[in-house]
This record gives C-alpha cells, structure tokens and sequence, in this order.
C-alpha cells in the first residue's frame, strides 16, 4: 500500500486538531480526561476504520497507528501481528468515557463542547480513512455511526450546537471510490436529518432584534447591526419598485479580541437576514483555520469546499481567519484556502454570508493580503472591550440563568474584583471568557465547600460566596 501521507503528516494533523480542541476546554477536569484518554480513545476508533474498509492490515498501517498520539503522550508501540489481530477483534465502537463529562458539563454551564468533540472526531476518522488515499462507503458509514451515536446521546441530553464540521458522506464523494460503487448513499441519511431546525417555528425579526438589544454593552455594534438591516430593507423596496439597486456586499469583517460576543452576534445576523429573506437557511457554520485547511497537499481545496457547501443557505463564520495568511511561508496551504473561498463566495453570492473575526490589528492585515479579500469586505463591525460594570453585568446573568445568587458580601467583592480585571487588562484579557472563567471557579469552589456539610439546603446550594469568589492563591493567604 503507498500513500501520499507519510505518518509524520497523520501526526502533525492529528496533534493539532486534539491539541487546538483541548485548548478550547475551560473545565479542567474535562480536559485532563481528555488528554489522558483521546489517544488511546482514537487509536481504537482506528482500528474500526480499517476493519470497516475490509481491506488487509500492512506494514504501513502499522506506522500510520504509531502517529495517533498528541506531543508529550506516550508513543504508541505495536507489531505487525499485533495490529492484524487488533484490527480483526475490534469489539465495535464504544463511548469514551470523557464524553460523558463532557456532556455533564454542557449540561451545567450552557454550552456545546460535546458537539464540537463529534465534529472534531469525524475529521480524525476521515483521516484514518485517508491514509490509503481512497475513502470507502463502509469507511464513510462506520464514520456515521459513530458520530451518529454520540449525537443521539447529546439529543437525549438537550444539548445543542453542531453542525461545525465535516460529515463523512461528504468525504466519500471527494475520494477515489471503486467502480460501481453508489458514494453518495451514506451521506443522504444525514442530508434527510439535517432539516430538523426548519420545522421549528423561526422567530420573528422583531424577536431576534429583540435579543440582539438584550445583549450587554454592544452598543456601537447594535447600531451597525441596526444600520446594515435598514439598508437591506430599503434594497428590498427599491428593487419592488423596479428602481436600480446598487451592488453591495454583506459579508462582515468582525473586528476585536476575544469574549467580545462576535459570534454570538453573527449566529443572531444568520437567523436575521433568514428572517428578511435574504438567506434561505439562517444556520451558521463557524470554523477555524483547522477547519478549512488540511495538512497534506490537494486537501485544503476539498475540505474548504466542504465547509462552503454546509454553509450555503447561512452564515459561513471564520473565526481567527488571520491565521490562513502566512507571512514566513509563501506556500501555506491558507492561501489556497482564501482561493476557494473567495470562488465559493463568488459562486454562491446570492445564498451565502461570510464574516471573518479576529484582533483588529491582525484582521486588518489579513484582509489586505489580498485583493479579492479587500473587494468583498467592505464593511466594519468593532466589538469594544467590556468594561467593568459589563462584566459584572454579564456574571450576574451567568449566576441567574444557572440558578445561582449572591449575597451583598459576594456582589460587592464581585464588582470591586471585575473592575480591577478590567483596569488591570493586558494582552490575555479574555472579556466574557474570563467572566466564564470566574464563574466556573466559583460553582468548583462552591461544590468542595459544601460536600463538607451534611445536609445542605436550597439556600445552600444557590448561594455563592465571597469564599467562592476567591481565587487559590488569595484564600491561601
């Protein structure tokens, strides 16, 4: 078996997607599980793939299995004979067990970190798919199942999100499949299951400017939003009157640091301009780097098309989007990406958003290293810093929305301690992400004092306090 991937390309593209997924976890013991466990989690969902494919274990498969570790986790070690058996024995996909406290935590702070991990675990079989350049429909529905299990968990579970990554069928289209074969069968189950979301009732504009108005702080950004949907609507007049209409464009440039609630304002856009008609969808799709580039030659074109095509109908989101533009590398494969990209925003203009996010100083390089990048985004959204007074504000409805209080003691620590957050910001001020941070520590704090009491109340269990606020090294003194 030759491949054009060598193991050191599987290993690079491997630790990267795990190792950028792990940074992305705020709970530490959800990401220490996961950093203990992935490798060996993945490692088996390996050996489902190449048992799927039917294909005869080879010497090759064997080095490429030795790749499937993160940097500083033991390297696998196995022989021949031994992966041959392992391949041939796999007992069948099982759940890892970091993925239910992954779901547990969802479930307490609000989040979707479960669905992303599908996401992510659907690109890292499709890798092990790759490994023999050819992607087969057995490879591509083992794949499925998979993702298809543990989505029904988080459904069961009332988890939202998804719809970030890459679906196996999707793959199986763009990949050398045998004569006769039907490659498309096992991405239709998921195309019949993706429409669940139309048969909700979509709110109303007024709603969703509604929420948009709820947002805290935001102000300059609202009245942008605000501005922008006026425009819109008056195009929409002009051309029921028949009069000239102007060309504009409507993708975004999101422009400040992080925490600064860009993607939750461009996940509200998506569901506005479906409300006005303007996409026929309103989902939004958001992606990093990793997520449109790959790590081999001839694949970042594939999977840029990929996430394009799941976008259609919605908000493509590229957060971090400076990252595609590589001043020491001339040959990045972000370039190629851009490339795509900017053909599937031409090609699909009337069905299609981009907004592009990132630090103001480096999305205003970004934007610039390209002609085609400078034509199609004109327009400017900043998203300013949340001073104190937000931040306390946001951390208040934290606590209200997870049925939490505070008494005089704690609200007053709060505000000093959010005042000083801000005032003493430097470049890793995380803005509502270091509210997130705060908020968390305290439930984590909250949760060790009151395992000491025997029997504790309502009141108890709500309360957070000036103890729980606290920091280690301050309680410590």
């Amino acid at each position: 078996m030759k491949s054009s991937m060598t193991p050191g390309a599987v290993h690079k593209q491997y630790d990267e997607g795990v190792s950028a997924f792990r940074r992305h976890i705020a709970g530490p013991d959800v990401r220490l599980a996961v950093t203990r466990e992935a490798d060996g989690f993945f490692r088996s969902c390996a050996l489902g793939v190449w048992q799927a494919d039917g294909s005869p274990v080879t010497t090759v498969h064997v080095e490429y299995y030795g790749a499937i570790y993160c940097k500083g986790n033991p390297v696998p070690a196995t022989l021949f004979w031994e992966l041959s058996t392992a391949v041939a024995e796999y007992p069948g996909f099982q759940v890892p067990p970091f993925f239910h406290k992954m779901m547990e935590y969802d479930r307490t702070f609000g989040k979707d970190l479960s669905r992303k991990f599908i996401d992510l675990m659907t690109l890292m079989l499709l890798l092990f798919a790759a490994v023999d350049d050819r992607g087969s429909e057995k490879e591509a529905a083992f794949v499925n199942s998979c993702a298809d299990r543990l989505s029904a968990l988080c459904d069961r579970a009332g988890i939202a999100g998804g719809g970030h990554g890459v679906q196996a069928g999707d793959f199986v289209t763009q990949t050398a499949v045998p004569t006769g074969a039907a490659p498309v069968a096992a991405g239709e189950e998921k195309a019949e299951a993706q429409p669940q979301e139309e048969t909700e009732s979509a709110p109303s504009l007024e709603e969703l400017l509604a929420q948009l108005e709820e947002l805290c702080g935001l102000e300059k950004v609202k009245a942008d939003v605000k501005s922008l949907i006026n425009l819109v609507k008056v195009r929409k007049l002009r051309q029921e009157q028949d009069l000239p209409v102007p060309p504009m464009s409507l993708h975004l440039v999101f422009m400040g640091n992080p925490g600064t609630g860009k993607t939750t304002v461009a996940r509200l856009l998506a569901k506005i301009y479906h409300a006005m008609g303007v996409l026929s969808k309103g989902q939004m799709v958001e992606v990093d780097r990793s997520g449109l580039v790959a790590g081999f030659v001839g694949q970042t074109a594939l999977k840029t098309q990929e996430v394009i095509a799941k976008a259609i109908g919605g908000v493509l989101f590229i957060d971090e989007a400076y990252a595609l533009v590589n001043q020491e590398n001339a040959n990045d494969f972000g370039k190629e990406a851009i490339e795509t990209l900017l053909k599937g925003m031409e090609d699909n203009r009337a069905d299609l958003i981009v907004i592009v996010a990132g630090y103001t100083e480096l999305m205003d390089n970004f934007i610039h290293s390209n002609p085609g990048l400078e034509s199609r985004f004109n327009k400017y959204f900043f998203f300013e810093d949340y001073d104190g007074g937000q931040l306390m504000e946001i951390f208040r409805s934290m606590c209200k929305k997870n049925g939490y209080t505070l008494d005089e003691e704690a609200e007053a620590y709060a505000v000093e301690g959010f005042r000083d957050l801000y005032e003493d910001r430097d470049e890793n001020f995380g803005n509502a992400r270091d509210v997130r941070n705060v908020f968390e520590r305290a439930v984590s704090h909250q949760a060790d004092r009151l395992a000491a009491m025997e029997k504790p109340t309502r009141e108890d269990l709500m309360a957070l306090t000036v103890a729980d606020l606290r920091e280690e090294e301050e309680a410590e003194k």
